[in-house]
């Protein structure tokens, strides 16, 4: 509260809020609930169904990325949240006329655009310039709506393709997208406090911050790629990420081939999603108390060490006890990236180096899922897909582990760091 009045970055959390839900949580765990569409209707394999996505993020993912952060530090967050909002709500409804593989694979590469555009990149770094002191809550806050997103998607689009089939669910979705998106855009998003006068956490004066880094953006991704710490930060990420998402894209598959339901599947993913929101809480605030690196190896160690319970996913507890356990654990997914990206380089180029941290765990999402139907297609079962998912997952673990504390000749100032983790221990 500033002077009796909410601030407004608190807005901005539920701006985020909803752009996680809609742009990023019902795409990225809603999208696979059509899948079994495709594969009897248009006559995909699983390969085929994860391969538009992957190829959506080799193709455009990396230079759309990069380009995501340069126009973020030059032109705002907001603007750029705006131009995905359309590349990803206009592709959703076109897939509900399609009937051939090359048309999906068109579809989903301008989905991809639009999901770099307004999803994780130009949200955390939304979240990263409004607040400082309370980044890792409000960063939680924000990334409920990814969580949330996810929890309402199954069920929802599941019902939608019974009553009105898989192509008007498409388009449902997509038009619900871009009636909700583009006015929280419009009307509600501002890129930094200072667009309307005001300074990060309702501080009354100025935070310090970091200089601006040195150099054009080459020079900066340049200074950047020569550190560890950024290659841990990547290399972990993607490994992790990649093992969760092989899990959500193929869980329904998974729990279908085990003699689940539909309905049933469903059901259990929406288990494992609304879990994921009682972590992303518990995180932000454990993120601000604690290293963040260490908070993000716990939760990624747990994340990795849950998917062997997959093995006993017969029997409706283990199913939904490993649904309670690897969804909280999946609270620290995403949201913890860019609080150890800024705590180990500052945030005067957060854009720029998430937006080459997010290109190359993209394709680590997406390739994860790709292997592991691959392997089902190969083997008839997914149990070598998550023997190799469970040790991707606890390798990347020890990634971010090995990340050591930062340096302040990097991107800040010693003073700058001091601000960015005030209570680190």
């Amino acid at each position: 509260m500033v002077n009796g009045k909410i601030f407004y970055g608190w807005w901005i959390v539920v701006a985020a809020f909803l752009n996680l839900f809609l742009a990023v949580g019902v795409i990225f765990y809603g999208f696979p609930v059509f899948y079994p569409a495709f594969v009897s209707a248009l006559g995909f394999n699983r390969g085929q169904v994860t391969q538009g996505f992957l190829l959506g993020f080799l193709i455009v993912g990396l230079p759309f990325g990069l380009l995501t952060g340069i126009l973020i530090d030059r032109i705002g967050a907001r603007a750029v949240i705006l131009s995905g909002v359309g590349l990803i709500g206009f592709p959703l409804i076109a897939m509900g006329f399609m009937h051939h593989f090359w048309q999906y694979q068109i579809l989903c590469i301008v989905e991809v655009i639009g999901y770099v555009l307004a999803g994780p990149i130009s949200n955390q770094v939304l979240i990263a310039h409004w607040f400082h002191e309370r980044r890792g809550r409000a960063m939680g806050y924000a990334y409920l709506g990814l969580g949330l997103g996810g929890a309402v998607a199954p069920p929802t689009i599941n019902w939608l393709i019974r009553t009105v089939g898989w192509r008007h669910a498409l388009e449902i979705v997509g038009s619900v997208i871009l009636l909700v998106l583009f006015p929280v855009g419009l009307f509600l998003t501002r890129s930094t406090p200072a667009d309307m006068g005001l300074h990060p956490d309702g501080a009354f004066a100025p935070v310090a911050l970091e200089p601006p880094a040195a150099g054009g953006v080459f020079s900066v991704i340049g200074t950047a790629m020569r550190e560890r710490n950024f290659w841990l930060i990547l290399a972990g990420s993607a490994l992790v990420i990649g093992a969760m998402n092989a899990v959500i894209q193929h869980f329904i598959f998974f729990l279908v081939s085990n003699g689940y339901s539909a309905v049933n599947a469903s059901r259990i993913l929406s288990i494992l999603l609304l879990a994921s929101l009682g972590g992303r809480v518990i995180v932000g605030y454990i993120a601000d108390r604690f290293r963040k690196k260490n908070t993000m190896t716990l939760f990624y160690a747990l994340l990795g060490a849950a998917i062997p319970i997959l093995f006993l996913a017969r029997q409706p507890v283990a199913a939904i006890s490993f649904a309670v356990l690897f969804g909280f654990a999946m609270g620290a997914d995403y949201m913890l990236i860019p609080l150890v990206t800024a705590e180990c380089f500052g945030v005067k180029s957060l854009g720029k180096l998430l937006a080459l941290i997010i290109a190359g765990y993209s394709i680590g999402q997406w390739m994860g899922p790709w292997i592991a139907g691959r392997i089902f297609d190969r083997y008839g079962s997914y149990d070598p897909a998550w023997k190799f998912m469970c040790g991707a997952a606890l390798l990347g673990a020890a990634a971010i582990y090995a990340i050591r504390a930062p340096r302040a000749t990097i991107m800040a100032s010693p003073e700058a760091l001091a601000i960015e983790t005030p209570s680190a221990k």
